[in-house]
């Protein structure tokens, strides 16, 4: 029984410029792509695989910048491992472009597969390539490995950039990969990338998702995955975690606004604070000091706590008290406009949402002049 453990990855992204994030989280977020190699490869040593196998996109476009290419052959050349790297959409092959870059930099342990033919991986191991030519073609990239002959007896591994399902998209999807694949090509197993989280497909494929998660709606770590495949059963695949930056979506309804420091520290409980990128989202109904009290706590605590901190505070709803409202202390038209902004708060809507933003602002401006006319 032929048998082989290798290490399956996709989607690094190398060199994505995170561009509506402020410049140090974009660089933290960009060092770590690069860093997640590393992990790649203290996987494939604890587990003991020889090869690495990078199923497309391993950069972000095709001019990632020569500090990320260098780099990344950097990285790998350190690495006791053989990498190989296969053009996907993103970074798809180009006459004289990136992947000439890449082989000319490339050290002896990584194997750039630009051409849809057999490849001998490991002794009584094949590889079976499908580098993208095109950044999107209605032609299925697998095709040619049903034809693709190897000796009697190997392993045959497939290797893919595709689509094999729409992924909720609307229409036909490019680089359209059949589900059966591995049955009609013979494949012992096909390691996909394209798709940025782990899913598999039936007993002999798998996507093995990114090895640093990169936008909210994937709460599950970067993972690569540590497959054992043999010739008489299906392949062994277990996930081995490579990802550092935890993207998380959160609701948090207040009732007070001692809730705050609890949902904090809940948050606190999942894992380092520094690492997590968290889009926030309140809701509730509270005294417009207490509104006041939480989102100042947000923007001068939990925002510099995590790595990056986005709030929805539309749903925290301020109703004001009688004290509040003499608080602020105002006369004439001022007194006349903070009543008719309670009036409307208190009536709801998009009308109401914005009587409530201006009456928080007045209560705001009042106590900061107030403060100020004590000193």
């Amino acid at each position: 029984m032929a048998t082989i453990k290798i290490i399956h990855t996709a989607d690094w992204q190398l060199g994505k410029p995170y561009g509506r994030f402020p410049q140090e989280v974009r660089s933290a977020l960009s060092e770590a792509r690069l860093d997640a190699i590393d992990r790649i490869a203290s996987a494939a040593r604890d587990t003991g695989a020889g090869q690495v196998l990078v199923a497309g996109d391993v950069f972000d476009n095709v001019e990632p910048g020569n500090r990320v290419v260098v780099q990344a052959m950097s990285r790998m050349g350190h690495a006791p491992v053989t990498w190989w790297l296969m053009p996907g959409n993103h970074d798809h092959l180009r006459a004289g472009g990136l992947w000439s870059r890449v082989r000319g930099l490339a050290p002896p342990n990584v194997r750039v597969i630009d051409r849809s033919e057999p490849m001998e991986l490991d002794e009584g191991a094949w590889l079976l390539p499908a580098p993208l030519e095109h950044r999107r073609t209605r032609e299925d990239p697998t095709a040619l490995m049903v034809g693709m002959a190897t000796p009697p007896g190997a392993l045959r591994i497939g290797l893919a950039h595709g689509s094999i399902t729409d992924f909720g998209a609307s229409g036909e999807s490019p680089n359209q990969i059949p589900p059966d694949r591995a049955r009609t090509a013979g494949l012992d197993y096909l390691a996909l990338g394209d798709w940025h989280g782990f899913l598999a497909v039936g007993d002999r494929t798998a996507y093995s998702g990114t090895p640093e998660i990169d936008r909210f709606g994937r709460e599950d770590a970067g993972a690569c995955i540590e497959a054992i495949v043999r010739t008489t059963d299906s392949p062994v695949l277990t996930r081995r975690s490579t990802g550092r930056y935890r993207w998380l979506e959160r609701r948090w309804d207040f009732v007070e606004a001692d809730d705050l420091a609890a949902a904090i520290e809940a948050l606190r409980g999942e894992g380092a604070l520094a690492d997590v990128l968290l889009a926030l989202k309140l809701s509730g109904t509270v005294s417009l000091a207490n509104r006041v009290g939480i989102t100042a706590s947000l923007e001068e605590q939990l925002s510099l706590a995590v790595r990056h901190l986005e709030v929805d505070a539309a749903g925290l709803i301020a109703r004001p008290t009688a004290e509040e409202l003499a608080e602020i202390d105002v006369q004439g038209a001022l007194a006349g406009a903070a009543a008719v902004l309670r009036e409307r708060a208190g009536a709801g809507g998009p009308d109401g949402e914005m009587a409530a933003a201006a009456l928080e602002r007045l209560y705001v401006e009042a106590l900061r002049f107030d403060r100020g006319a004590a000193q």
